[in-house]
């Protein structure tokens, strides 16, 4: 079979790099909220870029393996333990069967990823095996995973024992300590106030308790509009910075929808988004100014990076 779950954690979903295409229609992208880590995780075990993957959120699950597995755990620092035991992160780990996973105390980031080699079978839908909650689609049966559901693998590990003597630097994954989060200019900059401008690259902001998967509402003094006017509602994409009348920004997440009508402010950078994403509520953020080209040439450097990873891994499982 695969894996069996004892506990379901707080939000524990199957989720892949999401779908894209569909936005036309309506159908958000969904996906991992930190597709870079996920993307590690897979790397590390050989899988393609979009392997399914279990996202873990703040309070992780406990899953039991009925099958022996190799396995990769990244992203936030939860605390995971293999049979009791810390269980190493960034590294690929094989698990016995009738062994059990768990996760403790939070010590830094929000969600981590259990990434098994060859992947989950889990049927795709519209192209993806991403879980979208609030549609009730993808994912297993379209919904967070839940205590008693079980999971088969499409392929169990056969390797060697040479496969599990090395870990990935994470020095190639973003410092989850930074709070810092760059941004670009945002197309409705100009609505707001110059003192608004302003208090927008300087404030410390908060994330709300009211934040999800769709999106992170900040609380901070409220962003001032030169007037009050109604816009037309136009396309946005994850990491969109939008501030509704009350003033209050709201940071569009992964399952965000797929137009909104409030003013722009600012478009997180691509880079940042993992890290954005690792933010939980109570946490605190605050944004930097970057051009665009600024964001391509810090992307480009990033993907250099993961280059250079992907080939040194291949070369472990040839």
């Amino acid at each position: 079979m695969g894996i069996k779950v004892v506990k379901a954690g707080m939000l524990t979903t199957v989720q892949d790099l999401g779908r894209y295409g569909l936005q036309r229609y309506g159908m958000p992208v969904s996906g991992a909220m930190d597709s870079y880590a996920l993307r590690l995780g897979n790397h590390i075990l050989g899988n393609p870029d979009n392997e399914a993957a279990i996202e873990c959120t703040v309070m992780g699950p406990t899953i039991y393996f009925e099958q022996e597995q190799l396995i990769a755990v990244t992203g936030a620092d939860l605390s995971p333990t293999l049979d009791g035991n810390p269980l190493p992160m960034w590294k690929p780990v094989l698990v016995e069967a009738g062994s059990l996973i768990s996760f403790g105390r939070r010590k830094f980031g929000c969600r981590a990823y259990i990434c098994f080699q060859g992947g989950l079978d889990i049927p795709e839908l519209l192209g993806s095996r991403s879980t979208y909650c609030k549609g009730q689609i993808g994912g297993w049966k379209g919904r967070p995973l839940q205590e008693g559901d079980r999971v088969a693998f499409r392929h169990c590990y056969k390797g060697k024992d040479s496969l599990f003597h090395w870990s990935m630097d994470s020095s190639l994954y973003p410092d989850l300590a930074t709070n810092t989060i760059r941004v670009m200019d945002g197309p409705q900059l100009a609505c707001f106030e110059n003192a608004g401008q302003k208090s927008f690259f300087s404030n410390v902001f908060t994330i709300s308790n009211n934040s999800d998967r769709m999106g992170y509402r900040l609380t901070s003094k409220p962003l001032r509009f030169k007037e009050q006017k109604e816009l037309l509602s136009t396309a946005v994409t994850f990491g969109s910075i939008q501030v509704p009348p009350d003033g209050n920004a709201i940071v569009l997440m992964a399952d965000h929808p797929t137009t909104g009508g409030y003013p722009v402010i600012a478009q997180v950078a691509t880079i940042d988004l993992p890290l954005l994403a690792q933010k939980g509520p109570n946490d605190h953020i605050s944004f930097e100014r970057i051009s665009l080209d600024e964001a391509h040439s810090l992307l480009k450097k990033q993907h250099a990076q993961f280059k250079k990873l992907k080939s040194a891994i291949a070369l472990k499982y040839e």
